[in-house]
């Protein structure tokens, strides 16, 4: 007999309307992101900002999140049924997407209220990457961002009304947003030593760890997805994007480290 954790898609009902765990633990992954944010940007001029900030963020992350699934991840199944391409409520958003909207959005708000976007994001990085665990278990009691059949007894099993079931029935499922969950939560580590840490890290440089690190998991954890089309190498468009943000981060931290090191000379200088 086959063995697995069952997940349920509805958590409890009022009167006649259920209460899907997605959206209630998705809030809680919010608020606790915002909680956490505030707390870090403590003796910081930044505190007033986290809140309006992250406010415009979720909007931005939302979008982005719900357009990065449609059309990175499944569009050959919206291209067939376009009625389900708004219906986000009931789950299907990619966390990459939602970062690049996030980000677009917090590029916005600096620019427009003239402030230092690397020093407000290194103070944002480990409450996103903290929401971003909660938010995986979102996923888990959703049936979404699921693995592949482990051919075993061990795994998930997803209920009927999933996509997970819908793909592939009761079989038992890797844990790939479970352990991409726990992942998170060490990456979440790592960011609140480095901050920590007696060392001047370059403006910048915890934001990026943030983005190479999560990167990495991410594409490690792909391998066993089973809900997204594969293309080159065999590879998710998961995988594609984390190599991208990987490129992009290290250019970047090498930039920042230069920009910031051609300064201090300057100033040096003219002292």
């Amino acid at each position: 007999m086959e063995r697995g954790v069952k997940v349920r898609v509805i958590l409890f009902h009022i009167g006649s309307y259920g209460v899907r765990s997605y959206g209630l633990v998705v809030a809680l992954a919010i608020l606790l992101g915002m909680g956490v944010a505030y707390f870090l940007a403590r003796n910081t001029k930044y505190r007033d900002h986290v809140v309006n900030l992250s406010m415009y963020s979720i909007i931005g992350a939302i979008v982005g999140a719900r357009i990065w699934h449609v059309f990175f991840f499944q569009w050959p199944y919206y291209s067939k049924n376009l009625d389900q391409i708004f219906t986000f409520w009931n789950g299907g958003i990619a966390i990459q997407g939602a970062i690049i909207g996030g980000i677009l959005t917090a590029i916005i708000y600096t620019r427009y209220h003239k402030l230092n976007f690397w020093e407000l994001a290194d103070i944002m990085a480990p409450a996103i990457i903290l929401g971003q665990a909660v938010g995986r278990i979102a996923c888990f009691l959703n049936g979404d961002a699921f693995g592949a059949p482990t051919n075993s007894g061990f795994g998930i099993v997803y209920p009927p009304g999933t996509m997970a079931y819908d793909t592939y029935g009761s079989q038992p499922l890797w844990p790939a947003e479970v352990w991409e969950g726990q992942w998170d939560l060490i990456v979440f580590g790592i960011l609140i030593a480095l901050r920590n840490a007696n060392v001047k890290w370059t403006t910048g440089f915890i934001f990026l760890a943030y983005n190479i690190l999560y990167s990495i998991g991410r594409f490690s954890l792909e391998f066993l997805r089973g809900d997204s089309f594969r293309y080159l190498f065999n590879w998710t468009a998961g995988q594609w994007t984390s190599v991208i943000v990987i490129f992009l981060s290290i250019i970047l931290m090498g930039y920042l480290y230069y920009k910031e090191g051609k300064n201090q000379t300057i100033v040096g200088e003219v002292a």
